[in-house]
């Protein structure tokens, strides 16, 4: 039988378990969504700009494990796409983006909102194609989820013009793919394995460098067996926290220039590194050439692009994270670290990881998190409120974190909430950002109105771009320019330099974030002191049926430490201001 494009479509996302779709209308995907209105599958969400609808998607896809689609119109529709494509995909997200497109006989004719989306996209997704005829739109559909899916998930972009989508053709969908040219590896190499476990055997101070990957391959409780099993302590980048529970006894911290003090002195001391999923970017490096620099260095990871890319290794092993870390455990045996954890024990005691201001800190705030949700996935945005959160958010089966690692986007917290939420109706869903980030994307508190996601956004409010003004306190001789959110242009003080301490000279913070929650239908509460954190918490928790914002007003110049300055090795520390 004979159906259109746009029939098509609808039949495909069905096909491929799609419940799901984060989309914006727009003249070249009318009919999709015409489609999409005659059925009852599918739950249409309807974000407020198309930046965030990416992120939702994203953040529905990090949470569920499924494949997040997007669907939005040709030209700016599109290209508003970009940032959260990229985001995605950086981090390894499974997404299928689908865009409007001008006829076919148009394309290449600067027609009305017509862009080269595919063009703009290539080089920030895993596969970006054109539909170009209508017997071959089953066959991409099928292609964009099976690549998007799997080996190293990434993000896939579908350009669909509007006479395909109109077409009519064959109504088949294919059950299965193949891509000649498209194999990912699905095999552990047994030899390069055995290698691996003889270097463990033979190890005083190893240690488990655990990166997104094991999140992602859904590997928490294979990494933790594989922990037991050895009594090797286990160290996490930002993306692989919570890949084993944060208050496992093996577990030591976050490894980079924000790291804890015993995670980076293990990395820095150990004689074997066993890196699973992580890319050793420069922001868990430090200097490349003092990283691990007396360790035998073993590197997990399905894609071998990744593998002796910054960090040159010694043992190779291109797999999936979870059949890799099934095969180790089935060869490997304890090890004697007793040793080398009471060295680590004592440097977490002797260091710990603790903000020492008084008042009201974002320690305090996130400890309360800790204590009051059982069933939690937290999301941030970027910057100080991010570092924050991944120091001292504690993690387990039943709490999940989610941000932007790879890109570090700001504006992503609250978008990839709603969409976490939207996923997940039966888990408490916050969101944390800096009050630099919380406006990126502030219109999808719409969003989370209408479609009765009741996300807490916390919003920690400092009045600075902070993470940025931490830089040009160490970098820049404390030229604080560009970085408060409170100036305005009949500010008396010499903003641009040096903004003394306090509230002097300091006009009202705009906007009121209370007053901008209850104009959307929300609710807004603003904490000042150390004892009103948990009762805010608990007013938020009653609130079922709309979002609530929790606005905490925090010190204005609290650093991120410990920190290593750019260039540095992890083992050259500043603890303290």
């Amino acid at each position: 039988m004979d159906i259109t494009g746009a029939e098509l479509f609808v039949k495909a996302l069905k096909a491929e378990d799609v419940d799901m779709i984060f989309a914006y209308p727009g003249g070249n995907v009318t009919d999709i969504f015409n489609e999409l209105y005659k059925q009852n599958d599918i739950e249409v969400i309807l974000p407020r700009h198309e930046q965030a609808l990416s992120h939702a998607a994203d953040g529905y896809a990090r949470s569920t494990g499924k494949v997040g689609v997007c669907l939005v119109t040709s030209g700016p529709g599109a290209t508003n796409l970009v940032t959260g494509i990229a985001t995605a995909n950086f981090d390894s997200v499974p997404m299928v983006c689908f865009t409007g497109q001008v006829p076919t006989h148009l394309i290449g004719n600067d027609a009305f909102q017509e862009v080269d989306i595919v063009g703009i996209t290539r080089h920030i997704c895993k596969y970006a194609v054109t539909v170009r005829s209508r017997d071959e739109l089953a066959t991409v559909i099928k292609k964009a989820f099976f690549i998007a899916r799997s080996g190293k998930p990434g993000v896939v972009l579908v350009d669909l013009p509007k006479d395909i989508q109109m077409a009519y053709g064959s109504d088949e969908y294919p059950e299965t793919i193949e891509i000649r040219s498209y194999k990912p590896n699905k095999s552990v190499h047994i030899g390069q394995v055995k290698k691996a476990v003889e270097v463990l055997k033979k190890s005083k101070r190893p240690v488990f460098l655990v990166g997104g990957g094991v999140n992602i391959a859904r590997a928490n409780e294979d990494m933790r067996k594989l922990a037991e099993k050895t009594g090797i302590p286990v160290i996490t980048t930002i993306m692989g926290k919570g890949a084993i529970p944060t208050d496992h006894e093996l577990y030591v911290g976050n490894i980079g220039i924000h790291g804890s003090y015993a995670a980076n002195t293990a990395i820095s001391r150990a004689d074997v590194l066993f890196s699973i999923g992580t890319r050793f970017n420069d922001r868990i490096t430090g200097k490349i050439s003092e990283f691990a620099k007396n360790a035998t260095i073993i590197h997990v990871d399905i894609d071998p692009a990744s593998i002796s890319r910054n960090i040159v290794v010694n043992i190779p092993i291109v797999a999936d994270a979870k059949l890799a870390i099934q095969a180790i455990t089935e060869k490997v045996g304890k090890i004697d670290t007793e040793e080398w954890l009471k060295d680590i024990r004592s440097w977490k005691e002797e260091h710990p990881l603790k903000m020492k201001a008084e008042g009201m800190t974002p320690q305090k705030i996130i400890e309360t998190i800790n204590k009051k949700f059982d069933n939690l996935i937290v999301t941030t945005d970027v910057g100080q409120n991010q570092l924050w959160t991944t120091q001292y958010i504690e993690l387990s089966e039943n709490k999940q974190l989610i941000t932007s690692g790879g890109l570090g986007t700001m504006g992503f917290g609250f978008p990839s909430a709603i969409g976490a939420k939207l996923g997940n109706p039966d888990k408490d869903v916050i969101a944390i950002a800096g009050d630099g980030g919380a406006q990126m994307n502030i219109q999808e508190m719409a969003t989370a109105v209408v479609y009765e996601t009741p996300v807490i956004f916390c919003i920690f409010n400092n009045g600075y771009l902070g993470n940025v003004r931490q830089l040009q306190e160490f970098f820049c001789d404390k030229h604080y320019s560009g970085v408060c959110l409170k100036y305005r242009r009949s500010c008396d003080c010499t903003v641009a330099r040096n903004i003394p301490k306090g509230e002097k000279c300091c006009p009202e913070y705009i906007p009121d974030f209370v007053k901008l929650a209850e104009s959307y239908g929300a609710k807004g509460i603003r904490v000042t002191k150390e004892e009103e954190i948990e009762a805010a918490f608990d007013e938020a928790k009653k609130n079922t049926k709309t979002p609530t914002i929790i606005e905490f007003i925090i010190e204005r110049e609290q650093d991120v430490m410990p920190m290593v300055l750019l260039g540095n090795p992890l083992s050259e520390m500043i603890l303290e201001c």
